[in-house]
């Protein structure tokens, strides 16, 4: 059986067992495990237990359900009320006014975090409650939510570290090339709001009141607390007295004092916000568990590898090779999460990235773009779980309704090949 028929049957049985009501992180192992079966020698059960056991009990991972818990700790005190109480004044002038508040907390709590779920989840928890109560429509919330959180792979870039090793490329410069796309996109976004805005006007809820100057300054007293545990959350890593998880552990910390300290921390609260942590980063690590097998069962397939040989055979000019890159790493980004594809395809592909002349820093963002817009791109995209998980709403609505951040980053990716120097012209300051 050739590639194509045995995707085609993947993602067949794949839609099969989704439509049956069986939870996506189950399904996802299903399918791995009818791959693994069908079309390879490796024992299906033996593989299962092993990658399941090592992609739970990895250390890195442990910074996703912290950050999770920080995030309902902020959800079920006042300190998300008060986020949006000094964020609030400032909003009132922008065309779709809080609606932007999921770019702006999406964008900083990147900074933190580097992964998209975590991001997803945190932020989305202070952000969906608020924003429905408030009265905002709820596509619109999700769908910029989506789009938003997948900046958490560029503000810093996580999956960068894996390309710079696998593509013996200087990790910094990739670090320092993300900072401009990552604001540019944000941008979009946000400027995507600005639009929406000005053409729906009746569906944005009205001002509460107009704030003088000094009003605004007042009212941003509110966000003190909020700013203070980001502070010491980012500051704890850049100065290297904390790793990423370290960091998450001093953010559930620091929340917890704060809310104590404010008063809004009761016995309820802190168990709500435990168990709340607990059931959705459960489902987060059942769908991360099904995913990790579904990337080992397609590494001894061979799709990915087979797929960028046959990309790498085809003589593309360079513009031509970009685009097909996109489409296969969209693609590909249905099946697997963004390191395997990274690791998988980059020792077939770099040697044709170089023979076409493509920077390999600005390819670095390149594939972190792409990585992001499979983030959002059913039916595997992440991120669409993790919302379908908070909301209860249908995959295909939520697919539905992140449409348009998909469509801006395919943007992106176009703006920042006709305008490679937004990638590369600060690691070539930072080389002088």
């Amino acid at each position: 059986m050739n590639d194509l028929a045995v995707m085609a049957l993947l993602v067949l049985c794949l839609f099969l067992i989704l439509g049956s009501g069986v939870w996506i992180g189950l399904t996802l192992s299903g399918v791995a495990w009818i791959g693994m079966q069908l079309f390879t020698a490796r024992p299906a059960g033996d593989a299962m237990a092993v990658t399941i056991w090592g992609s739970a009990s990895s250390w890195t991972l442990t910074a996703l359900p912290l950050f999770v818990w920080m995030g309902e700790i902020l959800f079920r005190t006042r300190l998300s009320q008060d986020m949006f109480k000094g964020l609030a004044p400032w909003m009132q002038a922008l065309p779709g006014r809080l609606l932007h508040t999921n770019v702006v907390g999406c964008t900083i709590f990147a900074a933190v975090s580097g992964s998209s779920a975590a991001t997803c989840a945190t932020i989305g928890k202070m952000t969906l409650p608020e924003l429905t109560r408030r009265g905002y429509p709820e596509h619109m919330v999700v769908g910029t939510l989506a789009g938003a959180s997948t900046l958490g792979l560029l503000i810093p870039p996580s999956i960068i570290i894996v390309y710079g090793v696998t593509a013996e490329v200087s990790i910094a410069k990739l670090f320092i090339a993300g900072v401009f796309p990552g604001i540019m996109l944000a941008l979009m976004f946000s400027g995507y709001i600005v639009l929406w805005a000005l053409r729906h006007p009746d569906q944005i809820p009205p001002a509460d009141t107009k704030f003088t100057f000094r009003q605004k300054l007042a009212a941003s007293r509110s966000l003190i607390p909020v700013v203070s545990l980001i502070i010491a959350v980012l500051g704890s890593i850049y100065s290297g007295i904390a790793t990423a998880t370290e960091a998450a552990a001093v953010g559930v910390v620091g929340a917890l004092l704060i809310s104590a300290l404010q008063g809004s921390l009761s016995w309820n609260s802190f168990k709500e916000a435990l168990m709340g942590a607990t059931r959705l980063y459960c489902m987060i690590a059942l769908i991360l568990a099904g995913a990790a097998f579904l990337t080992l069962s397609m590494g001894y397939i061979g799709l990915p590898r087979h797929l960028a040989e046959w990309i790498a055979s085809m003589g593309l000019s360079q513009a031509e090779l970009i685009l097909a890159l996109t489409l296969f790493f969209v693609l590909l980004g249905c099946f697997l999460d963004g390191i395997s594809m990274v690791v998988l395809t980059m020792g077939v592909l770099m040697p044709t990235i170089q023979k076409a002349g493509i920077d390999p820093i600005w390819f670095g963002i390149f594939i972190v773009l792409v990585v992001e817009m499979a983030q959002i791109t059913p039916p595997v995209g992440f991120n669409l779980f993790v919302l379908q998980g908070m909301t209860g709403r249908e995959l295909t609505w939520i697919a539905r309704v992140t449409l348009p951040m998909f469509f801006l980053m395919c943007a992106a990716v176009a703006i920042i090949y006709v305008l490679p120097g937004i990638v590369t012209w600060l690691p070539q300051q930072m080389m002088r």
